[in-house]
């Protein structure tokens, strides 16, 4: 029995989403109309056909990447990867050119042209010209940003005018990222490293952050800074370095590092859920420290960029992972950071990348087969987009996650390996259910809501590894058990037509 009560209100949705960085480029600008259009319309729209069946996740949430200028440094910029070379729209002269990133900019319209709630701009580094060795990475391993000492002011401001050419174009961005994952020294030999970076200490983050405050407040700009995007949740609220206990340090009223006096910035801390689950106790006990500090200095959390980077998702298998069993671990990770983290936003890192949509799908949504060059090519639906999508398409920005009780008083620990179950209730009186069944066999379930009415009609989601068997829709009704399939995830919308 899972007992729902309607009245036990936790934390506020803000949005689910996920990021286009790198092959938004190529897909964007070279591939055919039809290809592309139809990734748009599986990331981001919200239609439900006749039969019930959905024709995409409904992101609410998308991540933008504004380039560093490696791409116009060619090869001898040092970035092995022609497609991890990302373009600036600030040239060398000191000009703009806006059809720079003209790919990544197909997908910014398309997602503002399906509604997506809320668009977030991100930078890994500053352009090159304002950086300490005129790359986008470091060259030596130390903590210290690239950004050359005397180029703070020019980097928040070629930051401003991104954000005031988009707002011109009817694209705003609610939110902008000037660092990420500070913690990486984003070190390597030149023509061997994978992507554009930059570390930042707490002390440089302050400044960086102050000084984009003050240069969106002299522009009337209305985004909000979106901060530290750490590279994993235990530097949030521990460890001991130069960019750790981020919490403490940026929310702390006793800090120097204070940023409450930076209208800019909104009560939230932005951390990456890499490398914390590696055994279900670390996914756990991790996010509950993280919510319990979160807590105490009055931040949400918003977990905001993960893949399955770490070799967690094996879950001990000697095996290849299949795209179902991917499916449920990125499942699980997004259902802990919401029940015991308290999130209040989760972004996967990257919708698309080249790959097999088998096996092993640990870094995407979509499964690239590109042609040489990347002109066009074929891609391949993964089952961890529609484990997002039980998520992203169902619980929308504003609705309330809800508490709830299990007969069995399963642990948040024994659950991650049984069944998972969380709840969320919206405006307009629908309760969306979403349970994880991580085991072999079937489970039936009931519910009971407390302070509702009686419940009617069920629409029912499930994704289970069968070919095609993604977010099927049934009709199910209200005083009858429900019932899991083996190694499934399940979507219930109650109390709201279709």
């Amino acid at each position: 029995m899972i007992s729902i009560d309607l009245h036990d209100r936790l934390q506020t949705i803000e949005n689910i989403g996920a990021s286009g960085c790198w092959y938004a480029e190529p897909i964007g600008r070279y591939w055919p109309p039809a290809k592309k259009d139809r990734i748009a319309r599986l990331l981001f729209s919200r239609e439900i056909d006749k039969e019930g069946n959905p024709a995409g996740i409904g992101l609410s949430a998308w991540r933008f990447n504004i380039g560093g200028g490696t791409e116009e440094q060619g090869g001898a910029g040092g970035i092995k990867d022609v497609n991890h070379r990302v373009e600036c729209f600030l040239n060398a002269d000191g000009s703009y050119d806006w059809s720079k990133q003209s790919g990544y900019q197909w997908f910014l319209k398309k997602a503002k042209e399906y509604g997506v709630e809320n668009l977030i701009a991100f930078s890994n580094t500053p352009p090159v010209q304002f950086t300490k060795n005129g790359r986008g990475f470091k060259t030596e391993k130390s903590d210290f940003s690239n950004l050359a000492t005397a180029k703070y002011k020019a980097y928040v401001d070629f930051l401003s005018e991104v954000i005031s050419h988009f707002d011109k174009k009817n694209l705003h961005f609610d939110f902008i990222s000037p660092v990420n994952e500070p913690q990486w020294d984003w070190s390597g030999a030149i023509g061997e490293v994978k992507q554009e970076g930059s570390p930042w200490t707490n002390e440089e983050i302050f400044h960086v952050v102050g000084s984009l405050d003050s240069s969106l407040k002299s522009r009337a700009l209305k985004t909000k800074i979106l901060i530290p995007e750490a590279g994993m949740l235990t530097y949030s609220y521990g460890n001991n370095t130069s960019a750790s206990k981020q919490i403490q340090n940026f929310f702390s009223d006793t800090s120097a590092l204070n940023f409450k006096k930076f209208k800019s910035v909104p009560p939230i801390v932005a951390a990456h859920s890499y490398f914390t689950e590696g055994n279900d106790t670390s996914l756990i006990n991790i996010r509950q420290t993280l919510a319990d500090t979160a807590k105490k200095y009055g931040v949400n959390y918003w977990q905001s960029e993960y893949c399955m980077l770490g070799d967690g998702y094996k879950e001990r298998a000697l095996t290849k992972r299949t795209d179902m069993d991917c499916a449920l671990f990125l499942a699980k990770v997004i259902h802990t950071d919401l029940v015991v983290g308290n999130a209040t936003a989760w972004q996967f890192w990257n919708s698309f990348e080249p790959g097999k949509a088998d096996f092993d799908t640990r870094y995407y949504l979509i499964a690239l087969s590109p042609d040489t060059g990347f002109k066009s090519g074929n891609f391949t639906v993964t089952k961890n987009l529609w484990a997002l999508g039980h998520y992203s398409l169902f619980v929308r920005p504003g609705m309330q996650r809800l508490n709830i009780h299990r007969s069995d008083r399963a642990t948040n620990i024994e659950a991650t390996q049984k069944v998972m179950v969380s709840a969320f209730a919206g405006k307009n009186g629908e309760l969306i259910i979403v349970a994880i069944n991580y085991e072999s066999t079937q489970h039936k379930i009931s519910l009971e809501l407390k302070h509702s009415k009686r419940i009617g009609q069920i629409s029912a989601y499930v994704t289970t590894a069968e070919k095609g068997f993604d977010m099927k829709y049934a009709k199910l009704k209200g005083n009858e058990r429900i019932a899991l399939p083996p190694r499934s995830i399940t979507t219930l919308v109650i109390n709201k037509s279709r």
